[in-house]
């Protein structure tokens, strides 16, 4: 079968895809990407399948805003009818975010069965919008804000697709981690960095006890606007850190990680429950309905993050976490198996079985591998 993926803007979108993609043509199928200018400017991925770049507006801005969207939007939608004509899609995959909309406008135009995949644990806009014309819609979580009543029969719990390099990491043992062992703390702010991490992390760790911070190892993402300025701090500092402003070898990152600062972004949880790694979370507050906050919730009362709200997010806060995380060993690895409790590995499999139901013109199946909830154990998150 031909399957059209429809993603764009950013990381979040784009990796799921990217694994759906994969598994796709593992299977023999024909795959074709369509994204906006900055999905297709995301290094490593979609480097093996034809990618099409459509004009897709961003809904705001008042009135001439929304003329401005409006147009691009039909513009968009246009150029996609026009490329299913040529390849002629079985299914119209959407991963939400702007970009996606035109394409599953021109898909339900012409008949093409659509399934919309929802990162977050809530419904983002785009599709809310298409919620009520798609076949399917594949969630990440048991529980999805902004879903309505309605739509529930067509929805397949499946979770977030990752790269098979990372979920292979919930296989094996988690790094050996003791009181002499190096403590490797894995920094990241998602797709597009976070200059708040850049500004606290540095501060936090230069606090810690001498029995912790003289066992650092650091790695961290940076915008590129603040990689210098991070690289002079821990120079001051004395901690050793290697900085990057794209972590294009995140599995191997992931692997050697004990502890994980990150955001909340759908990917990144996703990841972090595949491989089964503890996280410090920090939401991003201007996230669009607070989607990060919801995302967490569910590996924080695991056992397996904790959440640090951002206008709380100050060095010795997150401070006192890391030693509360890292002072005891046997609650470090603890916490990984809670992470590991809410991972759904199976996610990219079970999209594509739904991918591949809907295209064939069957209808969708509760295909997800519903999580039981996490026993009590110690752990570093909030209680449940």
């Amino acid at each position: 079968m031909n399957i059209t993926l429809a993603a764009g803007g950013t990381g979040g979108h784009m990796v799921p895809a990217h694994a759906l993609a994969a598994e796709l043509k593992r299977r023999g199928h024909g795959v074709m990407l369509v994204t906006d200018e900055r999905g297709a400017r995301i290094p490593a991925l979609f480097q093996d399948v034809p990618t099409h770049i459509l004009p897709a507006g961003r809904l705001g801005g008042g009135p001439i805003g929304w003329i401005k969207a409006a147009s691009a939007v039909l513009a968009g939608r246009r150029e996609a009818k026009a490329l299913y004509r040529e390849f002629t899609p079985d299914a119209v995959v959407g991963f939400g975010g702007y970009p996606a909309f035109p394409a599953l406008l021109a898909a339900s135009a012409l008949n093409i069965p659509t399934i919309l995949h929802e990162q977050n644990a809530v419904l983002g806009r785009v599709n809310r919008l298409l919620a009520g014309s798609a076949d399917a819609i594949a969630t990440s979580y048991p529980d999805v804000e902004r879903l309505k009543p309605r739509f529930r029969r067509k929805v397949a719990l499946v979770g977030n697709p990752v790269r098979e390099s990372v979920s292979r990491l919930g296989t094996m043992p988690f790094p050996e981690f003791d009181e002499t062992a190096p403590l490797k703390i894995l920094v990241t702010g998602g797709s597009q960095g976070a200059t708040v991490l850049g500004s606290v992390v540095p501060d936090a760790l230069g606090m810690l006890q001498p029995k912790l911070r003289h066992r650092l190892q650091v790695v961290q993402q940076c915008r590129p606007d603040d990689i210098e300025a991070v690289r002079n701090r821990y120079a001051a500092l004395n901690i050793p850190a290697e900085l990057l402003t794209y972590i294009e070898d995140m599995p191997d990152k992931l692997a050697e990680a004990h502890l994980i600062i990150a955001r909340a972004g759908a990917s990144t949880i996703a990841e972090l429950t595949a491989a089964g790694r503890p996280a410090i979370l920090i939401p991003l507050p201007i996230a669009t309905d607070d989607h990060q906050t919801v995302n967490a919730r569910e590996m924080a009362k695991a056992g397996g993050a904790r959440m640090i709200p951002q206008d709380e997010f100050m060095p010795e806060v997150l401070a006192a976490q890391i030693e509360a995380v890292a002072g005891d060993p046997q609650a470090l690895s603890n916490a990984a198996e809670r992470s590991l409790s809410v991972g759904r590995p199976h996610a990219t499999k079970d999209l594509a079985d739904l991918v591949e139901r809907i295209a064939a013109g069957a209808a969708p199946l509760m295909v997800g591998r519903v999580v039981q909830p996490a026993r009590e154990a110690p752990g570093i998150g909030v209680p449940a």
